[in-house]
Formats: C-alpha cells, structure tokens, sequence
C-alpha cells in the first residue's frame, strides 16, 4: 500500500497498521487473507475488494456499501451460504489483472463513514464462521507488503511512520538527495539513520576496503568469510541497506580536486573524514556551490587508564559561515583535538545521532528553536553544548 503523502487517508492506513495485508490497486483496496468456511465447512482464505472514491488524489467517504471477493462464497460453519450479504456471483473483471467471484451486499444505517469501517465490518461477517471452528484463524496477518518503485523508495511499505501518524511530517525528507563521504564508523551510522528516511537518493564516497577493525565500530555483524574477502566499504554497505530500499549510489573513490565537481549529485553532504587536505577541497567546493553540509569530528584520549573526549557536530549553510575554520581543523590530524585514531561504536552512533537530527532540524522535521551551528558532547563531565 501506498498514500501519497499530500492525500493521506487514516482510514487505509489504520487498516495497515492493525495487521490487515492491505493493497491499492488502481480505484480498488483489497485485503487479502481474509478466512471463510466454504460449502465442505473448510476453512479457506479469500480477498475482499472495495471500490474506493476519490477527490482529486484524495481517498474519501465510500459511495457504496457494496464489496467483492475473490474466492467462493462465504458460509456459515455448516456449510451454507452467508445468504445475508449475497448479492451476485459470476465473474467479473473489474480491472486489469483483477477478477472476483462475488459481490456482497451488507449496508448499516446511514451507510460506511470510511473504508475501515467499510472492510473490517465486512472481514468480521465473513471471518466469524471460521473463527467458530478455528480461533486461531485471523485476517490480521502483519504480512510484509511490498512497495512499487513509482510509489516509494522503500522496499516495503514504512508502517513506522503512519503507525506514530508522521507521514507529512517524514515528506518533507523526500526530494531530497544527500551524500555522505567518509563510511566510517560515524559515516556508516549516518548512514544506517539516514536510509530509513524518504529521500530520494543517497550517494556514499570511500576508496577503503571493510576491513576488520570496521566490524566493530559500524552497524551490523560482517561474517568471518566477508571479512576475509573484504569488499569496497561502499560495496558492503550498499548491499545491506538496498535490501530495504532503492536510491544508494556507492561510489568507490575519494573525493579530491578532480572530482569533487561529482557532489553536484546531491543537495545535503555529511563530511566524514579526517584528511585534512581533502576536507579542505570539499569545504571550499560546497561552500562555492552554495551547499549546505555537517562536519563530524570526534577526539578520544587515554587518561589515567580511562577514555575521555569530545564528539563535535559542525553545520555550515549558505547564510551561516563564520565560524566554520575556528572550530573545524584542515590539518592532517595533529593539531585537530576532535581527530584522532581511537574511535568508539556507541561515540560514533551519538555523533551521527547528533549530525542526522540537525539535518532534520533543517529540513523542517524537528522544531529548531536553538538553531545551533555546532554542538559539542564532552564525555567526562557529560555536557552537551
């Protein structure tokens, strides 16, 4: 199933969200796996259809209190015909593709307010008998359903949104293409949140392999044969994440000055690296493009036999530059007290955590009324800022 954001319909979606293996079908809604007795008093699954009415784009009040099933005819657990919602039988095509046996006839008084009332009226009727003789029996299957490439990025339809009732709030990340150099630890975070938003495409900057000390400190558990065999980061990485949606274009090279024309492809970048020339290049190349980008940095020291450190989110957009180089270093590493080797997981989630919601903060997601341009967590005295 899929709504178009500017149209929702909480009807259809309550259907989805309640575990009804729910499906649009041009001007139809079908729920599949809806369990009946048949006239031998087995238990058989069929599909209930409703025709839908629209205004415009938008899904409205039902016309009709009539519905159709593929399947025999419903019966009651003794093997007769549910005689008080026939209507017709024969089939009929009522699109390409789409045929049903039946057509149902079951109207209340004043007719359906919304097509859950509509169809959950209809599954309870033809349920019940079923359900007499096998209580396990249900319509609310949480089957996984699938989405088109014209309908969604995603694979699968994002049941998390339209469960919390965010969907218009999450469009607002769609149209949106957003590139992340650098598939470290925090790089690969970025990543991991950044796929399970509507953006359009994501494209992914890094000439390493994955290699072992990757394992632990990036989402996921790489096995031992991957391991041995390491793929390009950008490789590894794309293929878990398209298992879930499309738009990933991985790009196994670093970014430098005869190629950093190549982020013109996006709209939003994360800079996650720590060379310092190659962060130079990109800084001053967005900047020329009028691009907004995050910067993550993190620093991590040994003292006293105990870990302490800075994890440092840096935003820079077109109206707001200043104060990028004060705290953002292009040196090699050295002078750079948010960049060294040691590198933490749960450090590396909160600076992606960090870097994700400002980005969200900035396309309209998050309320921003502090409307910081970097923010620092010191981890020894537990202060963020």
């Amino acid at each position: 199933m899929s709504l178009k954001p500017a149209s929702p319909s909480p009807d259809i979606v309550k259907l989805t969200n309640e575990g009804y293996e729910v499906e649009i079908r041009g001007a139809y809604l079908l729920i599949s796996h809806v369990p009946y007795v048949d006239s031998s008093r087995t238990i058989q699954f069929g599909t209930l259809i409703s025709g839908l009415k629209f205004a415009g784009d938008k899904i409205i009040k039902p016309d009709t209190h009539v519905a159709y099933f593929m399947g025999s005819h419903p019966c009651h657990k003794d093997g007769s015909i549910m005689a008080q919602i026939q209507h017709g039988s024969g089939t009929t095509r009522l699109a390409e593709g789409l045929e049903v046996n039946h057509s149902f006839s079951h109207k209340p008084d004043g007719g359906y307010s919304d097509y859950y009332e509509k169809m959950t009226r209809y599954v309870e009727v033809i349920s019940a008998p079923a359900r007499s003789l096998d209580s396990t029996v249900r319509a609310k299957t949480f089957r996984v359903i699938e989405s088109k490439p014209e309908e969604s990025v995603f694979k699968y339809v994002d049941t998390n949104s339209s469960r919390a009732e965010i969907e218009a709030i999450s469009a607002k990340l769609k149209g949106h293409k957003v590139g992340i150099v650098g598939l470290g630890g925090t790089g690969s975070y970025i990543l991991d949140l950044i796929a399970k938003t509507p953006v359009d495409e994501i494209h992914l900057f890094d000439d390493d392999e994955f290699a072992q000390h990757n394992a632990f400190r990036t989402p996921g558990a790489p096995t031992l044969d991957q391991l041995r065999s390491p793929p390009p980061k950008v490789d590894y990485l794309n293929e878990i994440y398209s298992k879930m949606r499309r738009g990933i274009h991985p790009h196994n090279y670093s970014l430098n000055a005869s190629n950093v024309d190549h982020l013109n492809a996006v709209d939003f970048v994360f800079i996650c690296i720590d060379n310092g020339t190659a962060k130079k290049t990109i800084v001053e190349y967005l900047e020329t493009s009028s691009k907004s980008f995050i910067d993550v940095g993190m620093g991590v020291h040994v003292v006293e036999e105990k870990l302490i450190g800075i994890v440092r989110t840096t935003t820079s957009v077109p109206a707001k530059r200043d104060h990028l180089r004060t705290l953002v270093s292009f040196d090699e590493g050295d002078d750079d007290e948010y960049s060294t080797n040691v590198q933490i997981a749960e450090l590396n989630m909160l600076n992606a955590a960090l870097a994700v919601i400002k980005w969200k903060k900035l396309r309209g997601f998050y309320q921003d009324l502090g409307n910081e341009h970097n923010c620092t967590y010191s981890i020894n005295v537990n202060q963020l800022e």
